[in-house]
């Protein structure tokens, strides 16, 4: 498959070759999502000569029968069975069975949206560029008015601490981003995603994959839309693995945090300090600071974007900043009460 690439005038280059391709969708009780998914796909799929393989956790909602339903009159669909579950090992078994196949693959949420040129553009890129890895940002929209509200704090400075693939940059090389392409050769180099990561295992094989001399690219060609949790149970159980994810790869790769990431670790502590109140009502100050800070940035928000569910987006972002402080805390002290126990 052949494209054209065409320089700063407008005038087309040397034509070159695309490379093979393939589509992974990690997923677990998606049959609300999957069928249109796979639909939107199959053109795409045409065009580029797309395997798409769904690899599916045990999922206990009709999913698995949806996808066989698909596959049985679409050649390019294929179901693998993933018994660890998790989205990291489903993409190394996509990756270990067909990866001879493809000189890309190129990872898909299953509860997201793209647009319908999304892999073109991702291929167009990775030639263009001869990145190893593109990336993209994510646009987040939400239904309910939970999730707009979840929406709305993570679409802000507030909820995302200023992250280039929450906010969207023009393109650049980057350390991280939302993984979207993969060349298949850099992912099987560095070993693939690490299977005991649950969470922020793709920052975590970003920091290997630089770390081997790879390239990874964020595009400004395209997008993909992210729909937050739409309560706030499962967005605290959300943010609370995000934290967990994180400290595991402080431990593993004793990196240091960025001031984004830092600055949410101070809330847990000023949460619990405010048990010592009896003693001293000073104790209550940082959490009334953050508290105040979230609330009236969610007023702000409010104002500036006249958006209804500002108010409410302040109380959103509490919860991720609070989860995503716990889950933090309690991994990396684990981890070190884990390291300690071994040593001795």
């Amino acid at each position: 498959m052949i494209d054209h690439v065409v320089n700063d005038m407008g005038e087309s280059t040397r034509p070159l070759p695309k490379g093979r391709c393939m589509v992974v969708i990690p997923c677990l009780n998606e049959v609300d999502h999957i069928g249109a998914l796979i639909d939107q796909l199959l053109e795409p799929a045409e065009r580029l000569d797309m395997k798409i393989v769904i690899v599916d956790g045990g999922s206990t909602d009709g999913t698995r029968a949806t996808v066989r339903e698909l596959a049985a009159s679409q050649r390019r669909i294929v179901l693998l069975d993933n018994p660890r579950r998790l989205q990291s090992a489903g993409i190394n078994l996509a990756i270990a069975r067909y990866g001879d196949e493809a000189d890309y693959f190129i990872r898909i949420d299953a509860h997201g949206g793209y647009p319908d040129d999304y892999c073109d553009r991702l291929v167009d890129e990775a030639v263009a560029t001869g990145a190893d890895s593109v990336v993209v940002s994510m646009a987040t929209m939400g239904f309910g008015a939970f999730q707009k509200a979840a929406a709305t704090a993570q679409n802000s400075k507030l909820g995302n601490g200023g992250s280039p693939h929450r906010e969207g940059m023009p393109g650049h090389w980057t350390d991280h981003g939302h993984h979207a392409l993969m060349r298949v050769e850099a992912f099987r180099k560095i070993g693939g995603y690490d299977e005991s990561f649950s969470h922020n295992e793709d920052a975590e094989l970003d920091l290997r994959l630089t770390d081997a001399g790879y390239r990874i690219w964020m595009t400004d060609k395209t997008v993909m839309t992210y729909y937050p949790r739409a309560s706030a149970g499962a967005l605290f159980r959300q943010y609370l693995n995000y934290g967990r994810g994180r400290a595991r790869n402080v431990v593993k790769h004793r990196t240091p945090l960025k001031l984004r990431q830092a600055l949410p670790l101070l809330v847990l502590p000023g949460v619990v300090g405010t048990s010592l109140a009896f003693l001293s009502l000073s104790a209550l100050a940082p959490a009334g600071l953050w508290v105040a800070a979230c609330l009236g940035y969610g007023a702000w928000l409010a104002i500036r974007q006249r958006d209804l569910y500002g108010p409410l987006a302040g109380v959103s972002a509490m919860i991720m900043h609070l989860a995503w402080s716990t889950g933090f805390w309690l991994e990396y002290v684990k981890s070190w009460k884990q390291r300690g126990a071994a040593a001795s």
